[in-house]
Order: C-alpha cells, then sequence, then structure tokens
C-alpha cells in the first residue's frame, strides 16, 4: 500500500495502518475511575494492565519522580482527579521507568462527547527521540528546580487555573478546582506549627486588604515534598497589575529554599557557639551557664519544676599552673570539664564554665537529695581521675536546690556559701545547703 498515491488511501485503510502503529490505545471513564486497554503491543504488555483504576493509570505515567518509578507521598495524590481531566485534545510526552529502563512516551487524549470519557493513545518514541526528549527535559529541570509548584487564582470568582507541579510535569493543568477547595486540601502539607500562619496568609480577605496591584509578598515555611520530608519553602504571592481596582487575581509559586536555610541554620549554630561555648574546654560560658540559672529559677517559679546547682571549685589548682605551666593547666581544665560532662551525660543537666577553675551545674528535675547524690558522684570520680602530669585532683562542691521564693542572688549565694565551707571544712567533699 505504501506504493499507492494518498490519493488512492482509503478511509479504512488509514484506520488500519493506525491500529498496526500505535503501542497502546486505551478507553477511559473518568467518572467511573475505569480505563480498558484495546490494544497494548510491546512495552505497554509489561507496563499497563488490561484494564484498571483511572487514577492508578494517571499516578503510574506521571505522579513519579524523575528517573524512578517511586510514587510521591499520599497526601500529594489528592491532585489525582485534576490531572486526569481534559477539557478539549491533549499532547504531551511522558518519562516512565520499567525495569530500570527509561521510556519516552508520546501521549495524545482525545474527549468523547460524554463526559469524562476519552481515548488515549500511548506511543513509546525510539531512542533517537528519547535522548533528545531527555536533554530538552533537563534544560526545562534546571530551569524550574527551585519552584516546585506554581498556580494562577482568582479570590473573587475562587477558581485556579494554570497549576503546575513541576516535579511531576512541565505542563500547567486548567483545573475545576475551586480556590476556597484548593487551601484546604493544601494546608496537610504544611508543617503542623506554620499551618495557622498558612491559612491566615492566604485566606482571602487577607489577600485583598494586604495587596494592592503588583505587589509580591512572600513567607517561609516547613513543607512536604512529593517524597513526604518536610522542606524549607518560600511561599510567594503577587496580585495580578490589571485596570480594574476589583480585580483580584494572584500568582501563587512555592520556591524550594531548602539548601539555603539549612546553610544559614549551620552558620547561625556556628555562631551560637562561639557565642555561647566557653573557647577552652567547650562547655557553657559564665554568659550562657548565668542564663540557664536564670531559665531555671523561671522554670521553678512559674511551672513548680524541680531544679538544683551545684559549683564545683578545683583545689589548689594555682599549684597545677605555678608547678606545669598554664599549658598543662589548660588540658587539665579540659580532661576536668570532660569527666565532669560524661558523670551527668544521663541526667536532664547542663554544665558551664564559671570562672578559672570553677564549673556550674544546673540539674533539673532532680530535688535536693538527688543532687547531692550526684555531687558525690562528681567528686569520688574526679578523685580516682589520673590527670596525665599532674596525677590526681579533688574538688569542693556546693549544692542546693532552687526554691520557689529564690531570686539569682540567693540562690547562688547559697551555692557559692556551700562551696566555701567544702573548702574550709578541709576541701574534697561535698556540702549542700
Amino acid at each position: 500500500m505504501s506504493s499507492e498515491p494518498i490519493d488512492k488511501i482509503t478511509l479504512n485503510e488509514a484506520l488500519d495502518i493506525f491500529s498496526n502503529s500505535v503501542d497502546a490505545l486505551l478507553i477511559v471513564d473518568g467518572n467511573a475511575d475505569k480505563y480498558n486497554s484495546l490494544v497494548r503491543k510491546g512495552f505497554f504488555e509489561d507496563f499497563i494492565d488490561e484494564s484498571g483504576s483511572y487514577h492508578a493509570l494517571i499516578e503510574k505515567l506521571w505522579f513519579h519522580f524523575g528517573d524512578t518509578q517511586d510514587s510521591i507521598t499520599k497526601d500529594y495524590k489528592v491532585f489525582l482527579p485534576i490531572f486526569g481531566e481534559f477539557s478539549g485534545k491533549y499532547s504531551k510526552r511522558l518519562k516512565v521507568v520499567l525495569n530500570e529502563e527509561t521510556h519516552i512516551i508520546q501521549m495524545t487524549v482525545y474527549p468523547i462527547k460524554e463526559k469524562e470519557l476519552y481515548l488515549f493513545l500511548l506511543d513509546d518514541l525510539d531512542d533517537k527521540e528519547n535522548i533528545e526528549e531527555t536533554l530538552t527535559s533537563k534544560k526545562v529541570n534546571t530551569i524550574q528546580s527551585t519552584y516546585l509548584f506554581s498556580m494562577y487564582f482568582d479570590i473573587v470568582r475562587d477558581t485556579t487555573n494554570s497549576i503546575c507541579i513541576s516535579e511531576i510535569s512541565d505542563e500547567t493543568v486548567n483545573s475545576p478546582i475551586k480556590y476556597s477547595d484548593w487551601r484546604m486540601m493544601i494546608v496537610n502539607m504544611i508543617w503542623p506549627d506554620d499551618q495557622a500562619l498558612f491559612l491566615e496568609k492566604t485566606d482571602p480577605e487577607y489577600l485583598k486588604t494586604h495587596f494592592t496591584p503588583g505587589q509580591t509578598s512572600s513567607f517561609d515555611c516547613l513543607m512536604q515534598n512529593l517524597e513526604g520530608n518536610y522542606i524549607w519553602v518560600k511561599l510567594i504571592f503577587c496580585r495580578a497589575e490589571t485596570n480594574y481596582d476589583d480585580d483580584y487575581r494572584f500568582v501563587f509559586m512555592v520556591q524550594d529554599i531548602h539548601e539555603n536555610v539549612a546553610e544559614l541554620m549551620s552558620t547561625l549554630k556556628k555562631y551560637e557557639d562561639l557565642a555561647s561555648k566557653d573557647p577552652l574546654t567547650s562547655v557553657y560560658n559564665h554568659g550562657r551557664i548565668s542564663t540557664e540559672l536564670y531559665n531555671a529559677l523561671d522554670k521553678t517559679q512559674k511551672m513548680g519544676r524541680k531544679a538544683c546547682i551545684i559549683m564545683l571549685d578545683i583545689d589548689y589548682f594555682k599549684h597545677v599552673n605555678d608547678d606545669y605551666g598554664h599549658s598543662v593547666g589548660d588540658i587539665t581544665l579540659i580532661h576536668f570539664a570532660e569527666t565532669v560532662k560524661a558523670v551527668i551525660k544521663d541526667k536532664n543537666a547542663v554544665l558551664g564554665r564559671w570562672g578559672g577553675e570553677e564549673f556550674v551545674v544546673v540539674n533539673y528535675d532532680d530535688d535536693i537529695e538527688a543532687a547531692g547524690e550526684l555531687a558525690e558522684l562528681l567528686r569520688s570520680t574526679i578523685e580516682k581521675e589520673p590527670f596525665n602530669r599532674v596525677g590526681h585532683l579533688t574538688c569542693s562542691i556546693g549544692v542546693t536546690d532552687i526554691r520557689p521564693d529564690d531570686s539569682f542572688k540567693t540562690a547562688f549565694d547559697r551555692m557559692d556559701k556551700a562551696v566555701y565551707q567544702a573548702k574550709g571544712n578541709g576541701r574534697n567533699r561535698v556540702v549542700v545547703r
């Protein structure tokens, strides 16, 4: 038949060519969530069942990740029905994976007159087209890599259109979903602590009163990605600039800022450590352990939470510096702090260097008796610990609990006096006041 002039080829012959050429032909009933395969050849014999759920078919075709067939998180599957509705002829290319082999599929959809009845034509493209499509997709993905979602919406008409979930497809989808319904669907993807802010910022009345034509605003929050992991995103709103003041149409975009925020938080953490830690021993410095003492007072007085404070003063530490030098003294202080940290590691307690050879432990949730036992364990552990060139050290320890009527000064003075009493009674002992 190929040698025949084209004006001699009949419609039936053309349909026969088509039926022999197409790789898959499906009839779909969207309302009933069903499809039936009329033709399945080659790759499609394994990829598509003879019949099944239409939503499951849509998910298999393009609700998955990049070069795998891994499914997206279940929360985002609420968009499946939207992607399965077509108001006119539609064509796109899809990347799917079967048995670790990537296939580029040409999909064409023909709506039938009855509501949500469609013909799906699917063809597995050859290797050359596959390579070209992959390169094109990489370019598109590079451009869209930071924008996970975009949408156009009208809060007066309560409509949405041009929805694009770029991790799934670079194509936009015009759907009948209402903006008010979309808000309540998407809020489930927002971190629970940020949901109230999201609902406030996306409320139609808020958008009306806070945006002038052309104005853009954004806020950052944690949001689930398609894998179900929470990432930092920037939610961007821009009111369309039109000639009609009562026209409230907006562009909404979700930008992936997770790497930048993670890097910023890491940097802030480093600076926080520099501001909070003693540079020699790496435990809390004087200012930070003072803050912890104030916090313990506040929690005791407002919440009735138990808290005790313990001060350790190394006995005769001046002799260490005089006999061995300050470098050995520094090594000894580091060793001392590490020994104390090891003893309190299973307690709800924090350690700070008060100054020189004095250290303070803030011990939460223990009463005075338990804090005294912890102090005695600290004393005996330090007494037994070998400190390299210095040999053995001892320390004098003062303990007190924080009381409802305490101020910072009264609690600290009581602990300080306990230390001086321990030193006055011969050192290497614990005094509880």
